[in-house]
């Protein structure tokens, strides 16, 4: 296809923060150019290359359904390709996942939004997973970091190679500075290497989500836009479901709904927008962190020590280990801690509390914790059920097997 047509090709990498900036990419250029990216997760080699065409993953105990798939590609491989750019996610379970992309696929440009923790259960250690995710410097033409979550000691050498880095860090490319939290969200500055300051802005309470709109504004930078142009696409943003998006909550409370999954750092990072919020009354509802192997003991006690019994009324846990380890080491700080069984029985118990002097950050990983469902039952308008992760009828199906029936709101 790429030998037939010309288009730009974006791959998305790294430990946390990938959806949520592959869609920010594809909406900024979105607003000028001709845009193929999957609002899914379809990250693996298998599901990647089905986003070119557009197409679903076939059952794959379904081979008449993959012959038609095949079959799909074959037509449009013959007819020109109607996109200027395709943006892809590339994630990684287990190490060597992320050279099997390599095989047949090589970006223009490459973005690695973190290190840090994941799947540990099979990397072992910090340093396996930066060897994983920095494959990607080998399949792209040009490659951005994030310089604030890349640590320097697997950053350095890439830097030294030409990578562009992004960031709050003195040092960064494309420096974040000057950034404000106010009503409709966070705000900052982005200092071009030529020094001229481009405007961020973003919806969510937190101030994570301005490296992904931050992460849009280089690649679309380094495609040529201008000023003028990357402000307009920058209004095409749009909010991400279960990524630090805010949601209107019963009795005039605030949801800060962050449970797409979680991770030590991305949880520590959810507290600090919840910190950041001026309201009288804070609640943290956090959900195990799945994938840690032998690390999840401390990963659970890492985020319980990060919560602040000062500035949280309470810590609402669901899922083993945050009930086990995460609350004892939240207890033990001095907090409040309300151990429940399921998200839904944490969204009952937290529902009792609201009213509009009340904040509620949402925060867990999937299998098993789903704390969407806690979420859902404190939303003002149920109708914004709609809004969050994991309500396709096949999820909704995999929720009621592990959880039981779901409660009415």
């Amino acid at each position: 296809m790429r030998a037939k047509n010309a288009f730009t090709l974006v791959a998305v990498a790294g430990s946390a923060g990938k959806t949520s900036t592959k869609l920010a990419i594809a909406d900024m250029l979105g607003a000028g150019l001709r845009v193929r990216c999957q609002r899914g997760n379809y990250n693996d080699p298998v599901t990647v290359p089905l986003v070119f065409f557009g197409l679903d993953l076939p059952s794959l105990r379904n081979p008449l359904a993959w012959i038609r798939t095949f079959r799909a590609i074959d037509a449009m491989l013959g007819k020109p390709y109607p996109y200027d750019v395709v943006v892809v996610e590339l994630g990684t379970d287990t190490p060597g996942d992320m050279a099997e992309f390599g095989r047949y696929l090589h970006a223009d440009i490459g973005v690695l939004t973190s290190i840090a923790p994941e799947h540990m259960e099979y990397f072992g250690d910090l340093d396996a997973v930066a060897a994983e995710e920095l494959v990607l410097a080998q399949q792209c033409d040009t490659l951005l970091l994030n310089a604030d979550l890349c640590p320097e000691k697997y950053a350095n050498e890439h830097i030294q190679n030409g990578a562009i880095t992004y960031g709050f860090d003195q040092n960064s490319d494309y420096r974040l500075h000057s950034a404000e939290l106010g009503r409709d969200g966070h705000t900052c500055m982005v200092r071009t290497p030529e020094g001229a300051d481009l405007a961020a802005a973003c919806s969510s309470p937190s101030t994570a989500r301005l490296y992904s709109v931050a992460a849009s504004m280089v690649v679309a930078n380094r495609l040529g836009w201008d000023s003028a142009r990357i402000s307009e696409g920058i209004r095409h943003i749009t909010p991400v479901s279960g990524r630090l998006q805010q949601l209107a909550g019963a009795n005039g409370s605030v949801l800060i709904d962050d449970t797409y999954n979680s991770t030590p750092d991305a949880a520590c990072a959810a507290l600090d927008a919840l910190y950041a919020f001026s309201a009288p009354r804070k609640i943290a509802i956090l959900g195990s962190m799945n994938e840690l192997g032998g690390y999840s003991a401390q990963a659970h006690t890492q985020v319980g020590e990060y919560c602040d019994p000062q500035r949280l009324e309470a810590v609402v846990t669901t899922g083993v280990a945050a009930n086990e380890v995460l609350a004892e080491a939240a207890e033990k700080r001095g907090c409040r801690a309300i151990r429940c069984d399921s998200p839904y029985q944490a969204g009952q118990q937290v529902r009792r509390l609201l009213d509009d002097k009340t904040v509620v950050l949402a925060k867990g990983s999937q299998n098993g914790v789903f704390v969407e469902e806690a979420v859902r039952l404190l939303l003002a308008d149920p109708s914004d059920a709609a809004k969050l992760v994991r309500q396709s009828d096949d999820w909704l199906r995999q929720k009621e097997k592990q959880l039981g029936p779901r409660p009415r709101i």
